[in-house]
């Protein structure tokens, strides 16, 4: 097989990391993208000896238009092309009514979310397009609250709208370059270094939800990732059964 190039933003902790160890298991050489040096280069010791050659750490903040040019310049000198980028990294805040959040914390959230996603996708498009085969692949990491959302989230819940209307606008726009692009929704996964607290709820109650393990995320985005291109995820929500989604509000 051909070496595969994927990009994968906000690699550096979470479900991020862990879908990059899961691209780099599959065979994939994967930049690793986030604005802590520090925590790339620990996703790099956590690679088996024999993947960590394809573990590429880059240090960028997506919502810069120049440092996303700069990172998107780089895959393209060094590997030649772009096969997958997978727009994962986002800023989240404390839930906060809407009346009481800042315009300062709005833009940081919205930027982290809707821009970088944007900045990415513009950057992957203007890759995947002109290189030879032309094409590629970009996964969308979206959220319940594309859909639905919680209380006190309008910032959140605004961004990963955004995201969701991108996605398929890509989808759209791509068909013509043989680019795809699909949006995986995660639900509730496990914390791996905090008690899961209990969430506010609809109805003004307080519940600590089901969680599900990462890999059942990391298993979607690498089953994502390896379709054909004339192939498509659109859209697709991975959640625990038990987690209160469907009817929520």
């Amino acid at each position: 097989m051909a070496a595969r190039t994927a990009v994968v933003t906000g690699a550096g902790s979470g479900i991020g990391r862990a879908c990059a160890l899961g691209l780099l298991a599959d065979g994939w050489t994967v930049i690793l993208v986030g604005r802590r040096k520090e925590a790339l280069e620990e996703t790099v010791t956590l690679t088996p000896a024999a993947e960590r050659s394809r573990a590429v750490p880059f240090s960028a903040d997506i919502t810069d238009p120049a440092a996303v040019e700069d990172l998107f310049g780089y895959v393209v000198d060094r590997f030649g092309r772009l096969d997958v980028l997978f727009n994962n990294a986002a800023d989240t805040m404390p839930y906060t009514p809407t009346e009481d959040v800042g315009v300062e914390e709005w833009h940081r959230v919205m930027d982290s979310i809707a821009t970088g996603t944007f900045l990415c996708s513009r950057a992957a498009f203007r890759v995947m397009r002109q290189q030879t085969p032309c094409g590629g692949r970009i996964i969308n990491n979206g959220a319940p609250s594309a859909q639905a959302p919680r209380p006190d989230s309008i910032a959140f819940t605004a961004a990963k709208h955004a995201v969701a209307g991108m996605t398929r606008s890509l989808s759209l726009d791509g068909r013509r370059h043989d680019i795809s692009c699909g949006q995986i929704d995660i639900g509730n996964v496990t914390p791996q270094d905090r008690p899961q607290p209990a969430v506010l709820q609809a109805d003004g109650s307080r519940r600590v939800e089901p969680t599900m393990d990462v890999r059942h995320v990391v298993d979607m985005v690498r089953a994502m990732a390896g379709l054909p291109l004339g192939v498509n995820i659109q859209s697709v929500l991975v959640m625990p059964s038990a987690m209160p989604y469907v009817g929520r509000g």
